[in-house]
């Protein structure tokens, strides 16, 4: 099957004026303004095919917002080529947007003061669903996020994460193909975040739906996504298997150490995280791994070990950093 998303050469550039401060400069940018361009989205490519869930991560400012605004319609790019489901994104043709849906943690498109019900009905009407389609649709939807009364509360009443849930009820009852996710768990305690997750992947597996998702939550990406995409500065960094990421960016692994006597000198064995209640953790090379992990189990009294890979957000973190660097 070909590809879902196919994204070539794609840019957004924007013209921002500029001007030192004080009145004399304001006076001057009114005859002889200066603009400096803004390089959002410069130049990206990558597929997407149909039925996968792939991580778009990046620092704020990177370019994930504004390429799913593309994607979405909502933005006209400066530059490049994108095609979703076979359309171009910018015409916004009324048989694309039916296959769509772009949710964001930091939107509200449920009426503040109704019952979240009355905005499901909206949507309903909008998108022209069949009646015993929509009944089937939400009620499914209602039970797999153990929404049960909280439908009929003022969208006012509800908590950040019931009405996170709701929004995601509201922007998924048209069954879209495409699911362009924004920071969906976006300051969400970890039980609603875990049932947010859970309800994406059952929407992706119950319909085949493609989902590109952005988050700054690790635990979002490595619960959803095989493949992510980095993006930094506009530019794509890396696109491919998560499990490579780590691999490729990580070089060290950790350490976790039980031990009878904690406050023992482990400096030349590695870098001390972390000592607490009888448990050390230490950072070491990946290619020392074996070595200084033989060489404590002989010189010490060890209880437990464990050897860890980095976690996501920190190979995330050295990924920018040797950006910069750079």
């Amino acid at each position: 099957m070909p590809p879902v998303i196919t994204i070539s050469q794609l840019a957004k550039h924007y013209q921002v004026p500029e001007r030192e401060g004080g009145m004399k400069a304001a006076v001057i940018s009114l005859f002889n303004r200066k603009y400096k361009t803004i390089k959002a989205v410069d130049n990206i490519t990558f597929n997407i095919e149909p039925g996968e869930v792939v991580g778009f991560l990046g620092p704020n400012g990177a370019g994930k917002t504004t390429t799913l605004k593309m994607l979405s319609g909502l933005l006209h790019p400066t530059a490049g080529h994108v095609r979703v489901l076979g359309y171009e994104p910018r015409h916004r043709p009324h048989d694309y947007l039916r296959q769509i849906t772009l949710v964001m943690g930091n939107r509200n498109q449920l009426t503040w003061d109704l019952p979240a019900l009355d905005s499901f009905d909206l949507q309903r009407a909008v998108y022209g669903i069949p009646m015993d389609d929509f009944k089937r649709t939400r009620d499914e939807f209602i039970e797999l996020l153990e929404l049960g009364d909280l439908v009929k509360k003022p969208v006012r009443n509800l908590s950040l994460g019931e009405r996170m849930k709701m929004e995601i009820v509201a922007a998924l009852l048209h069954k879209p193909k495409i699911l362009f996710l924004d920071e969906p768990t976006l300051g969400l305690d970890v039980t609603m975040q875990r049932r947010i997750r859970a309800f994406i992947a059952e929407y992706n597996r119950r319909h085949n739906a493609t989902v590109l998702l952005t988050s700054h939550y690790m635990a979002d990406v490595e619960a959803l996504c095989r493949r992510v995409i980095v993006i930094h500065h506009g530019h794509i960094l890396f696109d491919g298997d998560l499990n490579s990421l780590v691999n490729q960016f990580s070089s060290y692994k950790t350490l976790s150490l039980s031990l009878q006597n904690s406050n023992l000198e482990l400096e030349k064995y590695g870098e001390v995280v972390s000592r607490e209640d009888g448990k050390v953790t230490l950072r070491i090379p990946k290619a020392r791994t074996s070595e200084v992990t033989a060489r404590l189990l002989s010189d010490f009294q060890v209880d437990d070990l464990t050897v860890e890979d980095t976690p996501v957000d920190d190979v995330i973190d050295q990924v920018f950093s040797q950006k910069e660097v750079a």
